[in-house]
């Protein structure tokens, strides 16, 4: 049963929804609005323990959190709080080892580097440090010249963007994505809020050979340093205190489609928006292997992950299937949040495909 509300002028997003339910879709929401105004607000299904999906169930957004990070650095930004092209050691000083010296912070969100994984394993429980993964940081060389190429820094990213924001306002990410945002999202989850989470589910897994998969499958590669290192990566366990407590802020952020909404709505409306999303890399990926493309923190779409067709698209997907962007000349924004992971190295999602394509049909 799908619940919510859908205008009639948005009903191709409400059926092709309740598709995916015919499917393998276990439990799902999706949140569109248009100039500001809530036109798609729906869910259905079950969570992974059986009950019924509700209004303000929330899942693990994994990288669909990169993006709510990134607001908060360009929120910070615009006040004068934080320079995007300042050096990271004038923020962090100890970062400057190793020839780090002239990163920059929008280094740092375009994913340019360098730092996309610690070539040494690191004790299990560390993922659950911030001090100690952000000291092994600092003390980590980078594996190509910060600034000269990219490549996706999947779990670094959050250690690396979120010491600086914290360097510079002397809040936790968790804390500055609350005072900040204001919308149902959070870095971990509060206990009080632990009540509404659903568990996630597997569901389809990537069987093509590829360059990227044969290099997760190489313990020695940086691909799978930079998905599998620190090794509760590979282990965590989604519903658990650890998580849930933890400071993650490339993978553990936790929501709802209408908060996703939410935020990439307020953020069409800023003044930094067009600023934002000016490309910083697009071209070959070092650790994926494929043609990807980012702005300063936003992923924009790019023949690896092509989640949106607008060409003013911003935003990011996350491992499994949620996803969520602004569009700024269509005034748009959407989130959904699935509870079954449908994994990919690469490519569309086919729920992306079904949903966003009936939601650019209803705008045209």
């Amino acid at each position: 049963m799908i619940d919510g509300q859908c205008d009639p002028a948005f009903e191709p997003v409400r059926e092709a929804f309740a598709a995916g339910f015919a499917g393998d879709e276990l439990g799902a929401a999706v949140s569109v609005r248009v100039d500001g105004r809530v036109v798609v607000d729906l869910w259905g299904g079950r969570t992974a323990e059986g009950t019924p999906w509700g209004a303000d169930t929330v899942v693990n957004l994994f990288s669909v959190t990169k993006g709510v990070v990134a607001t908060v650095a360009h929120r910070l930004a615009a006040r004068g709080e934080l320079d995007l092209d300042a050096k990271v050691a004038g923020y962090w000083p100890e970062y400057a080892a190793h020839g780090k010296g002239g990163t920059t912070v929008r280094d740092l969100l375009g994913h340019r580097a360098g730092m996309p994984a610690l070539r040494e394993e690191q004790p299990p429980g560390s993922l659950y440090d911030w001090s100690a993964l952000t000291t092994a940081l600092a003390e980590e060389p980078p594996w190509w010249e910060p600034g000269s190429r990219h490549g996706y820094h999947a779990v670094t990213y959050g250690f690396l963007v979120g010491e600086v924001l914290r360097r510079v306002s002397g809040k936790s990410v968790r804390e500055l994505v609350v005072r900040e945002l204001g919308v149902d999202v959070h870095i971990g989850l509060p206990e009080s809020e632990r009540h509404r989470l659903s568990g996630v589910v597997l569901g389809a897994q990537p069987t093509e050979p590829s360059p990227a998969l044969a290099a997760l499958a190489d313990r020695d590669s940086m691909t799978h340093k930079a998905f599998a290192n620190p090794p509760d990566l590979t282990s965590a366990d989604l519903t658990g205190t650890s998580w849930l407590d933890a400071e993650v802020p490339a993978a553990n952020g936790h929501g709802t489609a209408r908060a996703l909404a939410e935020l990439y709505a307020g953020t069409l409306g800023t003044s930094f928006v067009r600023q934002a999303i000016e490309p910083v890399s697009d071209g070959a990926d070092e650790v994926l292997f494929g043609h990807s493309r980012f702005a300063s923190g936003y992923m924009l779409p790019s023949p690896m992950r092509p989640f949106s067709p607008g060409a003013s698209a911003f935003g990011h997907p996350g491992a499994g299937g949620a996803l969520a962007f602004g569009d700024v000349d269509a005034g748009l924004a959407f989130g959904y949040t699935p509870n079954r992971l449908r994994t990919s190295v690469s490519g569309s999602d086919p729920r992306w495909d079904r949903l966003v394509g009936a939601v650019y049909s209803c705008l045209s």
